[in-house]
């Protein structure tokens, strides 16, 4: 186990505040959440990858103690937040490990600049153009939340008044292995989305689909993929379980390499860290 002292910090970048947790030292390697949670997913393995890498999870604009602005939530803006706290913290290259939302934000950063994403992991995800050419009704039930969330002002209606609740159905649900979920960190995500402006720009994360869509759909006219090594690693029980998931990421990358992860849901950092631990090592060398 890795005794890598923990620190917090606070990048003022892209005009707004960033916060992020560092240790170790080493090449640089940054971790991005998903959704509903912050960079306090990452706690089961950070302390072992800080071992080998500097090791930066960033509360993502709108989520956890970074600001939730009004806007820029398409992941072009969200994107270069984190170019610039990587620049901030006098790095030039980073390997990049992206949850969920993360892997959105992940992945639009290393089309928009390959010169500073040198590895790529996407944790329990397909791109978001697939998300929608694919949308038949066993993709759709599984991710409804995504359009309950692309609604105006609903949602915040409707999940303001019982924010632990409409959580702990996800953390329910998206969960094989429940206990990875420790019911301290589920507490500290009711407390981070219980803040003010969070929940409101979790869902503006969502509702940035259509700017998000429109450049992914010039990617894809200009011939544009990835030519970095991907990762692509989805949990049994997790939603990408329903889709040809390393199929589709060869659609977007020239050297993709992937599993799924047995017993294992949404939340892989939490559900199984160790093999996620296990498969990290080997990708980043």
């Amino acid at each position: 186990m890795s005794t890598a002292a923990v620190t917090t910090g606070v990048a003022q970048v892209n005009g707004i505040r960033l916060h992020y947790t560092r240790a170790g030292s080493g090449p640089l390697l940054v971790l991005l959440h998903g959704w509903p949670q912050t960079s306090l997913c990452w706690r089961p393995v950070l302390g072992e990858l800080a071992a080998t890498h500097t090791v930066i999870a960033p509360d993502l604009r709108g989520y956890g103690l970074s600001d939730k602005p009004a806007s820029g939530y398409d992941k072009r803006q969200m994107a270069a937040d984190i170019a610039e706290l990587v620049r901030y913290l006098g790095f030039e290259r980073a390997a990049v490990v992206g949850h969920d939302r993360g892997a959105r934000v992940a992945h639009r950063w290393a089309l928009d600049r390959p010169d500073q994403v040198e590895k790529l992991a996407v944790l329990d995800v397909v791109p978001t153009r697939e998300m929608f050419r694919r949308l038949d009704a066993s993709v759709a039930s599984g991710y409804w939340h995504w359009l309950f969330h692309l609604q105006p002002d609903l949602p915040e209606l409707l999940v303001g008044n019982n924010i632990r609740a409409y959580l702990e159905y996800f953390f329910e649900h998206w969960t094989y292995n429940r206990h990875g979920l420790a019911p301290d960190a589920v507490d500290a995500y009711v407390r981070a989305f219980s803040r003010p402006g969070a929940l409101r720009a979790s869902f503006d994360d969502y509702r940035a689909q259509e700017s998000d869509l429109v450049l992914d759909d010039e990617d894809a006219a200009a011939g544009r993929r990835l030519a970095i090594p991907i990762l692509a690693l989805w949990g049994s029980a997790g939603l990408p379980a329903r889709l040809p998931t390393l199929e589709i990421w060869r659609q977007y990358a020239d050297d993709v390499t992937g599993a799924e992860i047995p017993d294992c849901g949404h939340f892989i950092p939490e559900e199984r860290p160790d093999v996620l631990l296990t498969r990290l090592r080997k990708f980043l060398g």
